[in-house]
């Protein structure tokens, strides 16, 4: 399902074109690698930084000599990606742009308020939808724009179903501006406190990711074929972890809500029986 590590990349399905498969586990595999940089593991936020950095230097290396000097090492997972990007003619923007968020991450561990926070998702989440829509062939405003939503969507479920886990590693996503609009502080997130203010401010943010996700909808059902139901899974199991949180009641502390086969079969007949339903 797409809403889980690095939920924002769905790994290349049976569902996509077999031409395309290696170029999305590619931008995955980069986009994982460089996440996991600056996420996992006891490097210091200074390693964390320059090993980014690295990452950074093998982009510009695309741009300024096809990549040869990622033979020369530069971080591996280059070789596949530096063909995959000269093959498809992608542009290294949207991959310089989640480099961006990845030294955010180490650097910025608050944010407050939710314009912050759909800034962060547009370099940290939006850049993958506008580079499978570039495979795709459906380069168009409209698409990205929607695309742009989908990707909003998924990152903020993934924030919510998640906030117990971004504790431990010293980060608040929820914005400070809602955590004081409903009464709930920090210390009510260190202490798994799940209470009525907690539950009104859960069901708030997941209402908006639920909005971002519904809002690019119309994207899934232009699609044709293979790509269009592909979406529509990554949609739906985006929809689906959401009402797994509230299904919850909002305890994300005692347990992260993820999708199970009963999940996933509900999420494949949504997405069969399309169109999108209004929520």
């Amino acid at each position: 399902m797409p809403v889980d590590h690095y939920e924002n990349f769905p790994v290349a399905s049976l569902l996509l074109p077999a031409r395309l498969r290696g170029a999305v586990e590619a931008i995955y595999a980069f986009a994982r690698s460089a996440d996991d940089i600056a996420d996992e593991g006891e490097a210091t936020d200074q390693q964390r930084l320059a090993q980014l950095d690295a990452y950074r230097a093998a982009l510009d290396a695309i741009a300024t000599d096809g990549g040869l000097a990622a033979s020369r090492g530069l971080p591996p997972v280059f070789i596949r990606l530096t063909r995959v990007i000269l093959d498809h003619g992608l542009p290294l923007k949207p991959f310089n742009d989640l480099i961006d968020a990845f030294k955010q991450d180490v650097s910025k561990k608050r944010y407050e308020d939710f314009n912050e926070l759909v800034d962060y998702s547009r370099r940290s989440a939006n850049p993958v939808g506008r580079l499978l829509l570039t495979l795709f062939n459906a380069v168009a405003p409209e698409n990205f724009a929607q695309a742009d939503c989908i990707c909003t969507g998924l990152q903020l479920a993934n924030f919510w179903q998640d906030v117990a886990h971004d504790w431990l590693k010293g980060r608040v996503y929820i914005p400070k501006q809602d955590l004081v609009r409903f009464g709930v502080g920090e210390d009510d997130i260190a202490a798994g406190k799940c209470d009525e203010r907690w539950r009104a401010l859960l069901a708030f943010e997941v209402a908006r990711a639920r909005a971002s996700l519904n809002a690019g909808a119309p994207l899934a059902r232009r699609l044709p074929g293979r790509v269009g139901f592909e979406l529509r899974l990554i949609v739906e199991g985006g929809l689906r972890i959401l009402d797994r949180i509230e299904a919850a009641e909002y305890d994300v502390f005692a347990h992260r809500p993820q999708l199970g086969l009963t999940d996933k079969l509900v999420v494949a007949w949504r997405a069969i029986t399309y169109p999108h339903r209004a929520e």
